[in-house]
């Protein structure tokens, strides 16, 4: 039973972070309640998980120092505020060594985003995409935002697998 409510909460990580990157790219907003249900969902993931003290601290280190990180760039206006708190939630669960990667993945991730939306919004591509769903429209727009929780959701789910979480998942 015990294997079951562990690996149903290894489930809640990927899911709530393809949720906010689905949710960013159709209306380039991030719900709150995605960000709090990775932060309510850390505790009650790591007591299941058995992660020791000092890991916890780890994480609760990685998670306070990626909210400063994520506050600078939101204030630098290179990232939404729903960024930057799905940022720091994102960073708390995956602790350290796995945010430096998670920090480097997010950074190519969006410049291969930033490199497609361009694409995207080129003057050869862009009559052809107006033509699709409103969403897909409205990424095409020259003067649009990004939705940069897609690259954030790129970089944790492929750091998420270096974790302490899937360690200690993969040990049971």
């Amino acid at each position: 039973m015990i294997h079951l409510v562990q690996a149903a909460l290894a489930v809640v990580f990927p899911a709530l972070v393809i949720a906010a990157a689905c949710k960013d790219v159709t209306s380039y907003t991030i719900p709150n309640g995605i960000s709090l249900a990775l932060l309510a969902a850390f505790a009650p993931a790591a007591l299941v998980m058995g992660l020791p003290l000092h890991t916890l601290g780890l994480h609760l280190g990685v998670g306070a120092a990626a909210l400063v990180l994520g506050m600078v760039m939101f204030a630098l206006r290179w990232i939404g505020g729903g960024d930057a708190k799905l940022f720091a939630a994102a960073a708390l669960w995956l602790g350290w060594p796995a945010g430096a990667t998670y920090g480097a993945y997010t950074a190519v991730a969006g410049g291969a985003l930033a490199i497609g939306l361009l694409s995207l919004r080129s003057s050869w591509l862009r009559p052809y995409v107006i033509a699709g769903p409103a969403w897909v429209s409205r990424l095409a727009e020259p003067d649009e935002a990004v939705p940069y929780g897609l690259a954030i959701a790129v970089g944790a789910l492929l750091a998420f697998p270096l974790s302490p979480f899937m360690k200690a998942f993969a040990g049971f």
